[in-house]
């Protein structure tokens, strides 16, 4: 049988989060206000077929394609919302469940750490595949289960405050979302991440 664990639409990609998918995307890459669908299932091998079928079913894009043993990923995007819905109810089809079968989302551990130290800001900007952080901004951390999520959390801090996007890793056995800049947007940025992953409903995911 195949889990879905994470199945979430983005509405409209924002400039960072489109970009930065651009850099790690070995598919096609989004652009920015396209709408994309994340989706993670288990086992990793099924998210083989569940391309298949969303291919077939709309016209949409695939930017990532993930397998790993235990996990697999796909992200889709599309300036269709229609398009992209069609992509959806597709794969819910395939594996005869509903969007609310999903694993709700858990937060798993949330940072801030203030002034970043200029050394310390050289390891971030080493690992980073989006924007630097700079000596004394402050940094957000978060990690989510399941990965998948850290996806959304990304576009909507984008949205509500104005930051950078470090890192987002979206695959694996949890996500992590890295952002820097100025403590009061960072705050903002925090807000609208939690309440997003509140708001979005499914399986109970008890640690």
């Amino acid at each position: 049988m195949i889990e879905i664990r994470t199945f979430t639409y983005i509405d409209v990609l924002q400039p960072q989060l489109a970009a930065f998918f651009a850099t790690v995307c070995q598919g096609y890459f989004p652009l920015e206000e396209q709408a994309a669908l994340l989706v993670e299932v288990a086992p990793g091998i099924a998210i083989n077929r569940i391309t298949d079928r969303a291919m077939k079913r709309a016209k949409v894009y695939p930017g990532m394609q993930i397998v790993e043993r235990a996990y697999g990923m796909l992200e889709l995007h599309a300036f269709d919302q229609g398009e992209l819905r069609a992509a959806g109810d597709a794969i819910l089809e395939h594996t005869n469940q509903s969007e609310t079968d999903r694993l709700a989302p858990r937060i798993v551990s949330s940072e801030i750490i203030t002034g970043v130290d200029g050394y310390q800001a050289m390891i971030l900007n080493r690992m980073r595949h989006g924007q630097f952080i700079l000596t004394g901004e402050t940094l957000y951390i978060l990690e989510v289960h399941p990965a998948g999520y850290a996806a959304i959390a990304a576009n909507e801090a984008e949205k509500a405050a104005s930051i950078n996007l470090l890192e987002m890793r979206a695959f694996g056995a949890f996500g992590r979302l890295y952002l820097g800049g100025k403590e009061s947007e960072i705050e903002e940025a925090v807000k609208a991440v939690e309440a997003c992953l509140a708001s979005i409903k499914g399986r109970e995911n008890i640690a």
